[in-house]
């Protein structure tokens, strides 16, 4: 199936961005939302000079503006003329240990990545139902898998939760042509994590989103990505003991 018309948030950057090149490549039409909106003009110059053929609309987002969300998904649907598939990107990696007066920043990262993707949701679901039709993806974290210790403690919870979410409305669209996908990546190179310098299985951000928009054309239920070593190392982290687990995050 061709979903002609995709929206992405958090697409200035990172997984985002990379995301809205492979799909351009696709000869998909783009809506692209971010904050950084100088961001978002570069890379529609560059979408369409290298596939003129589409349509690239750029908003300017913050995702815990709720009311905002609901409207720019209101307008880019307008100006594609539907919304087919919605991807409900942007999010937030910072986060210290629970109880070391961090409350402030573990607080931005839960309303970030949980909060404003409900929000996400609510607003795609709501265009999907009106059109009975469309694919709603969420991007979780292997990090949902199982709670994590210190920094990722945050940021793993709020991973599991969108998880949650997205399956909970996949249960409400069981028997309709609505389609739910939750993408787990693995350690994928973006902003997010380019300070980090030696992390194994890290993959270049090009062959680890290509893996991702794979997963996510195949429109299936869930999926780790890149699918090796991850899937493996998915269902370990949700059946190993405890203190193992401790060992690998």
């Amino acid at each position: 199936m061709s979903r002609k018309n995709i929206l992405i948030t958090g697409a200035s950057s990172g997984l985002g961005e990379e995301m809205a090149r492979q799909f351009a490549a696709l000869g998909r039409n783009l809506a692209l939302a971010a904050r950084r909106t100088d961001r978002l003009d570069e890379l529609r110059a560059e979408l369409t000079a290298t596939y003129p053929g589409i349509t690239v609309a750029v908003r300017a987002l913050d995702v815990n503006d709720h009311d905002a969300v609901f409207k720019v998904f209101g307008e880019f649907r307008e100006e594609l003329g539907s919304l087919d598939r919605v991807v409900v990107n942007a999010g937030l990696g910072k986060g210290q240990p629970i109880g070391t007066g961090y409350f402030y920043a573990n607080k931005q990262t839960a309303e970030t990545n949980f909060v404003a993707a409900l929000a996400q949701c609510e607003a795609a679901m709501e265009a999907f139902r009106e059109q009975d039709s469309g694919h709603l993806v969420v991007i979780s974290s292997m990090s949902a898998m199982r709670g994590m210790r210190g920094n990722l403690s945050t940021y793993a919870a709020t991973k599991a939760g969108i998880a949650a979410l997205a399956e909970g409305i996949r249960v409400d669209t069981l028997k309709t042509p609505i389609k739910v996908s939750t993408i787990y990546p693995g350690y994928i190179r973006s902003e997010m994590n380019d300070k980090v310098k030696k992390t194994p299985l890290m993959v270049d951000t090009v062959p680890g989103v290509r893996a991702m928009v794979k997963a996510i054309e195949r429109e299936v239920a869930e999926a780790c990505a890149p699918s090796w070593p991850w899937t493996l190392l998915g269902f370990a982290m949700r059946n190993l003991p405890l203190p193992i687990v401790a060992k690998m995050s």
